[in-house]
């Protein structure tokens, strides 16, 4: 078992099944609708904790009815919460989401009204005895310093960072990491003055090639969906492990998530690149094939 200390959001998913995406100005109804928590960090978090890991959350939650559904979930879990930050005004993020039944995709509707996760209250966190810190790639400037500060203090302890949006200097955020994870939508849209061109956009191969010329000390991950997997070490030999074939598609919601938590928990364990990709796709794939994420590991 590690300790492993996962900085980012948590949020409210109100999550409506359609049998299928409306048209615009529709009206459907709903054929189920579900509450959970959700968010990147939580749900990868829940996933570890499932893995046999010891998960610490560190992130913000409002004084609201919404953050008690959002604690007891994580707290059912066994996920750690002392370095939660709790602020009396705001709202609890939440997601609106439509669950496409025939397809398995969603359609998010973000809303947000919460401060992010402050340096401060990073700093009051003894980042001795952990073994892993995953950030995810938002709060840029904040999250900047707080891999300044782990790098100071537990050198030795490996860092990941998730790269899912482009991001205003989102890319302070390569600098002392072990371990970028990126997601389709990243590579799909990250712009020219990234130094990306539009082949390599949709070239998750050329993709990562970039990257890893740009960072050479981290190792390099970008899922994609039905495609896979790739990822490419410090020795620049890029592999690929394709998504198992699933007999049928029901949620997709926290897929990505859930391969995240595998590449950490394989990384963790030691193993080579090439089993982390394809342990990770194995476990993503599992995800889509229920909803929610108990009993999933």
């Amino acid at each position: 078992m590690a300790r492993v200390l996962i900085v980012g959001i948590a949020t409210l998913d109100i999550i409506n099944t359609v049998d299928d995406y409306p048209e615009e100005d529709a009206k459907v109804r709903a054929s189920a609708q579900a509450i959970r928590r959700g968010g990147n960090a939580c749900n990868t978090a829940v996933v570890l904790q499932q893995l046999g890991h010891q998960c610490s959350w560190a992130g913000t939650l409002a004084d609201d009815a919404s953050s008690v559904i959002i604690r007891d979930d994580l707290t059912g879990y066994g996920v750690n919460m002392d370095a939660v930050q709790v602020v009396a005004s705001g709202h609890s993020p939440t997601s609106y989401i439509t669950l496409n039944q025939r397809t398995g995709s969603r359609t998010i509707v973000h809303y947000r009204d919460l401060p992010e996760y402050s340096l401060t209250a990073f700093q009051q966190i003894d980042l001795t005895g952990f073994d892993w810190l995953h950030f995810e790639g938002r709060n840029v400037t904040q999250t900047r310093a707080m891999l300044d500060i782990a790098q100071q203090q537990i050198p030795a302890v490996p860092r990941s960072v998730e790269i899912e949006k482009p991001r205003e200097a989102i890319e302070s955020l390569y600098e002392g990491t072990k371990l970028l994870l990126y997601s389709r939508n990243y590579a799909h849209n990250s712009a020219q003055p990234h130094g990306i061109t539009d082949n390599e956009m949709n070239d998750p191969v050329a993709f990562l090639q970039t990257q890893q010329q740009t960072i050479p000390t981290a190792e390099h991950i970008c899922s994609w969906a039905e495609r896979g997997a790739w990822g490419v070490g410090q020795q620049g030999r890029v592999l690929h492990s394709p998504a198992i074939d699933l007999p049928r598609v029901v949620d997709t919601l926290g897929a990505g998530d859930t391969f995240n938590a595998a590449i950490i928990h394989a990384k963790l364990a030691g193993l080579p690149l090439a089993d982390c990709l394809r342990d990770a796709c194995q476990l993503a794939g599992q995800k889509c094939t229920q909803r929610g994420f108990q009993k999933l590991c």
